[in-house]
């Protein structure tokens, strides 16, 4: 199983001081913030992807390239790849360039966004959301598999004769998660094509997350993908942690009482008894997650949103301490010893190069001995 961190790259006031980050300082605290996780021993740092304030990240595989030159083990990925608003030629280019620079270490997000605005910017209609998403990621799959591509459809001009370059790295593109709040059709998408379903979790009832991941495996099993149990899963989660649950709670209500997103709404302690926001101790952090599994089932991947809402890049950093020696060796533990035999791992490049292979050789093979038989 994969543990790591997402960021929504906000740029938001630190309540306790007053102080706003610049833009500049924002991008470079993302960076350390990926460095850091790869120190502390995490698999996954993503980033999502916005062209309007408070955020800074529009440009995600520009970051992702220069933390691939500074990193060396850890597997960067977008928390949303707007597939809705970009133009699928360019994600399939974009993201291919950047398998090769990172050897593979690759993978992508795709979801809509939730800023109705950014539509009529890239010239599209936010009315065709769901429609632009299944358009554009059908063209994007072929994009990514067929050297040569002919294609026509209703949202952007027709392409003949057309091959994306650089072809993705080994032959095998980048692994793709369907990122989902509330749309069962994105679900429906990830198991038709037989992708990753990553349900944000992070602002629902658990009851929500439960129904669509459910609507993911059993459409993932109809499809012939494989059985249900074999589907991949991804979860949000947002966390504050100190070594008693008191204090987490007096040093993160600030914060939380004045984000961006859901600040001035719910209460703390309301918000953390209805969605799966956890602010404790480690231990709690660990029990909370560890009850994903009981209504999602078994799943392949955990991120966790640590660096938002005005949280100075100190703390952001403590936290991934924390997170990285105290929490995830424990979760990777009791994960990997409750996860039945049959129950996939979570999907990387070298893994799917394997694959690739295997699959290749079973074709010769039965190529090759149907003649003898016959």
């Amino acid at each position: 199983m994969q543990f790591g961190i997402f960021t929504v790259g906000d740029v938001t006031t630190d309540p306790t001081t007053g102080r706003t980050p610049s833009e500049h300082e924002r991008i470079k605290a993302m960076v350390a913030i990926a460095l850091k996780a790869e120190e502390v021993g995490l698999d996954v740092f993503a980033t999502g992807e916005h062209h309007n304030p408070p955020f800074v990240p529009s440009s995600p595989t520009t970051m992702l390239g220069y933390i691939a030159a500074r990193t060396e083990r850890i597997v960067l990925s977008t928390a949303t790849t707007l597939i809705t608003t970009n133009d699928p030629v360019k994600i399939a280019e974009d993201f291919a360039m950047l398998q090769h620079l990172a050897g593979g270490r690759v993978d992508v997000m795709m979801g809509r966004g939730n800023t109705g605005p950014v539509y009529p910017w890239f010239g599209q209609d936010i009315r065709q959301g769901i429609p632009l998403a299944i358009e554009n990621y059908a063209l994007l799959h072929r994009l990514w598999r067929e050297d040569v591509v002919d294609w026509q459809g209703r949202f952007r001009t027709p392409l003949q004769g057309f091959t994306s370059t650089p072809r993705p790295l080994d032959g095998v593109p980048p692994f793709v998660w369907h990122g989902s709040i509330r749309s069962p059709e994105i679900a429906e998408q990830a198991a038709y094509y037989g992708d990753g379903f990553f349900a944000n979790h992070i602002f629902w009832p658990k009851e929500h997350t439960q129904r669509m991941v459910g609507l993911y495996r059993q459409r993932f099993e109809h499809y012939g993908h494989g059985s249900a149990d074999q589907a991949i899963v991804g979860l949000g989660g947002q966390v504050f942690m100190r070594k008693n649950s008191q204090d987490a709670v007096r040093e993160f209500r600030p914060y939380f009482d004045n984000a961006p997103v859901y600040g001035h709404g719910p209460s703390l302690e309301e918000f953390t008894a209805e969605t799966p926001l956890t602010v404790g101790s480690p231990q709690q952090v660990i029990d909370r997650t560890l009850a994903f599994r009981d209504y999602v089932g078994d799943y392949q991947r955990q991120l966790f949103l640590m660096d938002h809402a005005g949280l100075p890049l100190k703390t952001v950093l403590e936290q991934l301490d924390i997170l990285g020696e105290e929490v995830v060796p424990v979760l990777r533990r009791e994960f990997a010893a409750r996860r039945p035999a049959g129950v996939p791992d979570a999907p990387t490049h070298a893994a799917l190069v394997a694959r690739r292979a295997a699959q290749a050789a079973g074709d010769a093979s039965g190529q090759a001995s149907a003649p003898a038989a016959s």
